[in-house]
């Protein structure tokens, strides 16, 4: 018991310099016994009609598993064939090593979070030499009903881990084929010349043997002639934007600089005060620049929008 009172301590999981050491190891003992108890469920709409389940922690437990991440998770390896939830990375770094590949192949992991269950989140933490009690407080701490909560802050970062030995193999095995593999979360990209049902039977087998199913409705193979998009992004020559996304940032940008934010915003029925809407356009040329840095069209766009933003916040400040 000592040696895990010292480990969680030394830990720092609950941030307060201001607690004594009885009262934070009574307050992670009491999260951990009664975790089920700091989530609040939350409903998503997806856009394809269904709903998505996040389990969001309360401000103490959600403040504890970020230090979990930086004081405990931060510290794996994680495969370089996992490109989300990870510093530097994002959906550029998952679609560039599938630019102007014959074929595309993506596969998509049946409830992911769901099918992490609390062994697994506990053999990893045991790799560690963390004392057993720690590792036993960590992994409640970490798992709502048996698995990983989509909403939590560790549960990214756990899933990379978990999923570590499995990107590796794969990775091997694709890589001796010719075949470029990256995952993004749930989402698996396979690019090259090879038969789609060898690489698909290959993961099922993998994924079976971790307790987790594919999700067959959400399997496709697309050829060289068909638009290939990895992370919404265009692979077929070069990473872009698909046309359409472009079509009509274009056209927000040009409809803000030829009638005003104002009367825009008005045309298109939104209720998005001017100062929200220009931050957010902001962000989209923002994300088309980061794939594609040297669009000059874009770039002047950024600037223009830049400074409608400026003036929009200033009016906002002198309002206030």
């Amino acid at each position: 018991m000592d040696a895990t009172r010292a480990c969680l301590l030394a830990l720092e999981l609950i941030g307060r310099s201001d607690w004594s050491a009885d009262r934070e190891i009574r307050c992670l003992y009491a999260l951990s016994n009664r975790s089920e108890r700091h989530y609040r469920k939350i409903v998503l709409t997806k856009r394809d009609g269904g709903s998505r389940v996040l389990h969001a922690p309360g401000f103490l437990l959600k403040t504890v598993q970020r230090n979990v991440v930086k004081n405990v998770l931060s510290h794996f390896p994680v495969s370089p064939f996992a490109t989300a939830y990870r510093p530097g990375s994002s959906t550029l770094c998952n679609a560039s090593p599938h630019v102007g590949r014959k074929q595309i192949l993506k596969l998509d992991i049946e409830k992911f979070f769901d099918n992490i269950r609390f062994t697994q989140v506990y053999r990893l933490f045991n790799k560690t030499e963390l004392p057993a009690g720690a590792v036993t407080l960590l992994t409640h701490l970490c798992c709502y009903r048996d698995a990983l909560p989509q909403g939590a802050p560790t549960s990214p970062a756990l899933s990379n881990l978990i999923m570590a030995r499995f990107d590796d193999l794969l990775g091997i095995w694709c890589k001796e084929r010719d075949i470029a593999y990256t995952r993004y979360c749930d989402d698996m990209t396979f690019s090259g010349d090879f038969d789609a049902h060898q690489v698909t039977n290959k993961v099922r087998g993998l994924l079976n043997d971790m307790g987790f199913t594919l999700n067959s409705r959400k399997s496709r193979r697309i050829a060289r002639g068909s638009q290939q998009t990895v992370t919404g992004i265009v692979v077929n020559h070069r990473p872009q934007l698909p046309s359409e996304f472009r079509r009509a940032l274009r056209q927000e940008v040009y409809f803000c600089q030829k009638f005003g934010i104002a009367s825009h915003l008005e045309r298109i029925g939104s209720s998005e005060t001017p100062l929200r809407y220009l931050q957010s356009l902001l962000g989209k040329i923002a994300y088309l620049l980061q794939i594609n840095p040297d669009d000059a069209e874009f770039q002047r766009a950024k600037a223009a929008i830049g400074q409608l933003l400026k003036a929009e916040t200033s009016l906002s400040y002198r309002a206030d």
